[in-house]
């Protein structure tokens, strides 16, 4: 199926920042219903979030790839939170990658979407993240998806319903694929990178402490280093530094 992808180059204003770089995936996609109807009966489910401009942003809905999961149950799993609809995967439509800077992380979020079936349920904004949900004729998608990714994404998405719909035995065939519960190993270290994205970041190495040579006078007076100051005139050995820490380690 057809690929949009967009290149994951970090922006130069991210790249002069010294911030902790995190990956994170995801998956989501194309709700569409009447999928199997005519043309301009086929609607998507999108989901709107206000900006911090107070602009309402629409976008298709989608999340965290999560342990034991694929990514064609994250993307089910996902519309249903968003939206309060179920489907199934029918064929997938490609990745899109980015970056963005959120909680002093720099973050690369690849995210894979899929063409899905509507099955069931009715639109809700019950969840905390969406402001709202709408059902749109594919034809508006261009103009009304914010993102110039997921724009391109809805054309992929038109050619991919065409020649699926022209040939319903492949269309069975690439649901019954989408179909499948048994993460492969790309799956399962997303999941384990997501499940670590809000964990703190490692403490860093503690530099070791270097030893200062004390000035000999004509007494001949012992060296002194940084390590025994303060321990008095006991004449006792020196105490050793401790070892240093372990060092540390991270958008179509």
């Amino acid at each position: 199926m057809g690929k949009v992808k967009a290149p994951a180059k970090v922006p130069p204003n991210l790249a002069k920042q010294r911030l902790r770089t995190v990956r994170e995936t995801s998956a989501g996609g194309l709700m569409v219903s009447g999928l199997d109807g005519p043309h301009e009966q086929r609607c998507a489910a999108l989901i709107g979030r206000v900006d911090r401009r107070g602009r309402m942003m629409w976008s298709l809905p989608k999340g965290h790839i999560e342990t034991g999961e694929t990514a064609e149950q994250t993307a089910i799993r996902e519309v249903a939170e968003e939206t309060g609809i179920e489907g199934n995967v029918v064929a997938p439509l490609g990745k899109i990658d980015y970056w963005f800077v959120s909680e002093g992380k720099r973050i690369h979020k690849t995210v894979h979407h899929y063409l899905m079936r509507f099955t069931g349920g009715e639109l809700s904004d019950a969840d905390y993240e969406v402001a709202e949900v709408a059902w749109v004729p594919l034809a508006e998608l261009p103009r009304r998806l914010t993102y110039s990714d997921e724009r391109r994404l809805a054309r992929v998405a038109e050619d991919v319903i065409a020649e699926l719909v022209a040939d319903p035995d492949r269309m069975a065939e690439s649901e019954a694929k989408g179909a499948r519960t048994e993460p492969n190993a790309y799956e399962k270290a997303a999941a384990a990178r997501n499940q670590k994205r809000n964990e703190p970041p490692p403490a860093p190495a503690r530099p070791r402490r270097r030893r200062r040579r004390g000035r000999r006078g004509g007494g001949g007076g012992t060296e002194t280093t940084s390590e025994n100051r303060g321990a008095g005139n006991s004449g006792g050995p020196a105490a050793h530094a401790p070892p240093p820490e372990s060092g540390p380690h991270v958008a179509t």
